[in-house]
This record gives structure tokens, C-alpha cells and sequence, in this order.
């Protein structure tokens, strides 16, 4: 099979960073399904690997996101059938997604949704499984909450996804969210945001404005240096859930107000094989319920094609600089 390996700690700029590679076709067991690759996307968490994670010998794939067709299954496979349209953000302790056919287990798979093709499924799992547990598990939100969520980097994959999954099913909250450009604002308030503030110009004072009694949930996906603003603009007993990686984190100034501080990592349960790892396949199935019912749109925003070194450094370059509305997605192989 083709595949996409990164063997060394390379500047995207550099060719070799990304290699084009042939390796053998593996095969199922267990509870894995064999996936024919057709798209993939781009997140943070693929560039930061191919940046700084030391390599295998022979190079490793890399790749979360991907949506394609089940091609073969394992002995224990109950809930997918050869020929299944599906859509997974796979984990990081396995080959990934950069390769014509991946193993991914089935209780980490999603049906795709219907209405839409490979590219914009492929756009979906990773940022709509970290922004369902935050929501949802992390924060507790429900159909019933109401009150304020400030969302800081909405404009990002993870951001336009919790935009969009409160707006579905916690219709009552008024979603608060961060843009620094006319065109991501735009973005924002499409998906459904309800006012947009410019965290360039300073949370404080803006939030006060548009949330005078209050912040009561944050999402946050630039943490470092913010703890004191988040203490100041959050609500006592309010919720913070974050997705970086800050280098240090002093969360003492929440203790007065008795804040909340939660991780999310998605990984958590595919790679610790939790008990209830099977609830994102079930959330990744009411997700495509949702986007057929034309509640939840694809973040798909920019297209490459094929799927290959040169275009996947490409995408990398892209989602490096930050600056990203949405998602990057890839597909169709070269012949």
C-alpha cells in the first residue's frame, strides 16, 4: 500500500519532512477493521508530532482524522459489515491515517454521514469527539443549561465544532466566541455563535461588555498566561475545559471563586482502553445524524489534492501557521 512517513525532525519546508513510501498491506484481528483510506484532515496534533516525536526505524504514519470504506474485519468485529462507509480519528499509539488502509477499532468508528462525501467527513472526528467530551462530559452541559460559554479560539477545528454542538443540543446557552478577523467572525456566527469578541484587543474588558453578570463555562484552546483573565471574567463556581499544551499552568487564582479546571484529551480512551470506549463510535453515529439532518455542517475549508508527501507538507505548512479557519482535508490517491 502507498503510505506517508515521517522518518526525522524536519522543517515542513524541507522534503524530506513528509516521504512517499510503499509498505505492506496489514491485516485485522481482534475487534480492528481494515479501512480503504480515501480522506484525511489535518490538526494541530499531526504537526506537532512530525516537528518534535522522534521516529521509528522505517518512519511513522501520521494522520488522525480519515473517512473511507471497511474493506475487511476482525474476528470480533459486531458492528460494521465489509463495504460500511465510515469516519474515524483513530490514536496515537498506532499507525495513522496517512496510508491507503489503516486498522482503526471499531469502537473508535463512526457510520459517515450520508450527505456529505469522504473530504468533509473527513474533516469531523477528531475536533467533534474533543468537543463533544468537553461539552458534554467535561463540563456537563445539557439540553436544559443555560448561561455563558466563552469560546476562545473559535475559529479553529476544535472551536467551530463546540460552536456548533452547543448551538444543537445545548440550544439555551448563549455562546460567546473569539475571532480576530472580519472573515473568522463571519465564520463563527454562522456555525451559530451568538457574539463575537477579538481576543486581540484583550478579554476583560470585551466579555464585560457582552456578559455583565458573568462567563460560566470556557473553552479554552490557548491556556497559558489567560488563568488570571479567566479568574477575573468567570462566574464563582464556573468551568473551565482546555486542549493545549501550556508549558506551565499556575491555576491558584481559580480556588477563590471555586473554578473548575478540566483536560481534555481525546485519546484518553482509545489508548487507555477505557470501559466505555465505545461511546465514540455512539457519539461519532449521532453526529452523522445530526449532519443529515443539516444541523451540523462539515468544517471543511480547504481542499487538497492527491493524497501525497508533496500535498500532505503542503497541508502542514497551512495548519502550522495558526492561522486556519476551520479544516485542511486531503483525498484521492494518485494512480
Amino acid at each position: 500500500m502507498r503510505a506517508i512517513v515521517y522518518t526525522q525532525n524536519l522543517p515542513v519546508s524541507d522534503p524530506e519532512s513528509l516521504i512517499d513510501v510503499d509498505l505492506p498491506r496489514p491485516s485485522p484481528r481482534g475487534r480492528d477493521l481494515l479501512i480503504e483510506v480515501v480522506a484525511v484532515s489535518v490538526n494541530p496534533v499531526d504537526v506537532k508530532q512530525r516537528a518534535a516525536s522522534p521516529a521509528p526505524l522505517g518512519g511513522r504514519i501520521l494522520g488522525y482524522d480519515g473517512a473511507g470504506i471497511v474493506r475487511e474485519t476482525g474476528s470480533d468485529v459486531g458492528m460494521f459489515e465489509v463495504g460500511d462507509e465510515v469516519y474515524w480519528a483513530g490514536q496515537i499509539n498506532r499507525p495513522g491515517s496517512d496510508a491507503q488502509f489503516q486498522l482503526v477499532d471499531e469502537r473508535i468508528v463512526g457510520h459517515k454521514p450520508r450527505t456529505i462525501d469522504f473530504a468533509d467527513a473527513a474533516a469531523l472526528p477528531l475536533t467533534t469527539i474533543t468537543a463533544w467530551e468537553l461539552l458534554f462530559d467535561r463540563l456537563g452541559l445539557t439540553a436544559d443549561s443555560t448561561g455563558h460559554l466563552l469560546v476562545v479560539g473559535a475559529t479553529g477545528g476544535v472551536g467551530s465544532m463546540v460552536v456548533q454542538l452547543t448551538r444543537a443540543l445545548a440550544p439555551e446557552v448563549t455562546i460567546v466566541a473569539t475571532a480576530s478577523t472580519p472573515e473568522g467572525a463571519n465564520w463563527v456566527l454562522e456555525l451559530g455563535a451568538d457574539r463575537v469578541i477579538d481576543h486581540r484587543r484583550g478579554l476583560l474588558e470585551q466579555v464585560g461588555s457582552v456578559a455583565p453578570g458573568g462567563i460560566d463555562w470556557i473553552f479554552s484552546s490557548h491556556t497559558e498566561g489567560q488563568i488570571d483573565t479567566y479568574a477575573s471574567i468567570l462566574r464563582p463556581f464556573g468551568q473551565i475545559a482546555a486542549i493545549d499544551d501550556p508549558q506551565t499552568l499556575d491555576i491558584v487564582p481559580l480556588k477563590s471563586k471555586s473554578i473548575a479546571f478540566h483536560w481534555e484529551f481525546m485519546f484518553t480512551r482509545p489508548v487507555r482502553k477505557t470501559p466505555d470506549m465505545v461511546a465514540q463510535h455512539e457519539l461519532l453515529d449521532q453526529v452523522a445524524t445530526l449532519v443529515d439532518a443539516g444541523r451540523i455542517v462539515s468544517t471543511a475549508t480547504t481542499r487538497l489534492a492527491p493524497l501525497d508527501a508533496e500535498r500532505l507538507r503542503e497541508a502542514h505548512g497551512l495548519v502550522e501557521t495558526g492561522h486556519t479557519i476551520g479544516k485542511v482535508v486531503l483525498s484521492g490517491w494518485p494512480a
